[in-house]
């Protein structure tokens, strides 16, 4: 939870829909502060502040200028199991009218519902990778046959699991491709990632790699692991991991 608390980056790539942009401009272990352009693209800009209190298990989202200025979103989260975690939270918006509250207030509710759902899945889809991850730490990958070249263009794309790690087979310009399926930032899924000139984006934090080198496009610097080399054997495809 904290870990996402403390995500800015994921805001305008996991939440488009909401999120047009976003640039840091402060953070430590208080919390962060970040210029924010919601959608459309040309809506006036916010800073919105958030402001972590762990040992109180609470933040604050304040939007400190631009819409909504003076406005509070106030969480408190309670443990209750390793997997479960109860949220509470509040909205303060500096508004007296009844009517206009009832409004703001729907909105609210409407937009932070649908942030919620799309962070958990995330961060339920995190810890499956990270748990894969480490339970497939140690094995030996061996070589996997996939069948002859005209059944396995004629099932693409395809996922493969080789020594623990995700790849997928795809078509690029009529060449059969293999890259890791898993971003090597927070191990987001790329099993759905669109090819656009030659690269695949990562839907949780936008970072962009080169499909046929797994080199970054983005100048973050993270590359893909290393996939297995795609072979002919006894006129059958295989996955080599050699």
């Amino acid at each position: 939870m904290w870990e996402n608390v403390f995500d800015w980056e994921h805001l305008p790539a996991l939440h488009e829909g909401q999120f047009h942009d976003i640039a840091l401009l402060d953070s430590g272990d208080w919390g962060w502060r970040a210029r924010v352009v919601n959608q459309p693209s040309d809506s006036r800009p916010q800073i919105i502040e958030v402001r972590a209190d762990r040992a109180a298990g609470a933040y604050v989202s304040a939007t400190l200028e631009g819409p909504g200025a003076g406005s509070e979103v106030r969480t408190r989260l309670t443990p209750l199991a390793p997997d479960r975690t109860g949220i509470d939270v509040e909205f303060h918006v500096p508004e007296s009218d009844p009517a206009r509250l009832s409004v703001i207030g729907g909105r609210y509710r409407a937009i932070y519902q649908r942030l919620w759902d799309e962070d958990e899945a995330m961060m339920v889809e995190r810890e499956r990778a990270w748990s894969a991850r480490i339970a497939g730490r140690g094995k030996t990958p061996e070589t996997v046959l996939l069948g002859s070249p005209e059944a396995v263009r004629g099932a693409l794309p395809r996922m493969v699991e080789l020594g623990g790690e995700r790849f997928r087979i795809i078509e690029v310009e009529g060449e059969l491709v293999v890259h890791a399926a898993t971003c090597p930032h927070w191990l987001g899924p790329l099993d759905d990632a669109e090819v656009v000139d030659g690269c695949i984006r990562c839907p949780w934090h936008a970072y962009v790699f080169d499909v046929r080198t797994g080199e970054s496009r983005d100048g973050r610097g993270l590359t893909l692991a290393t996939p297995p080399r795609l072979v002919l054997i006894e006129g059958q495809l295989a996955l080599d991991p050699a």
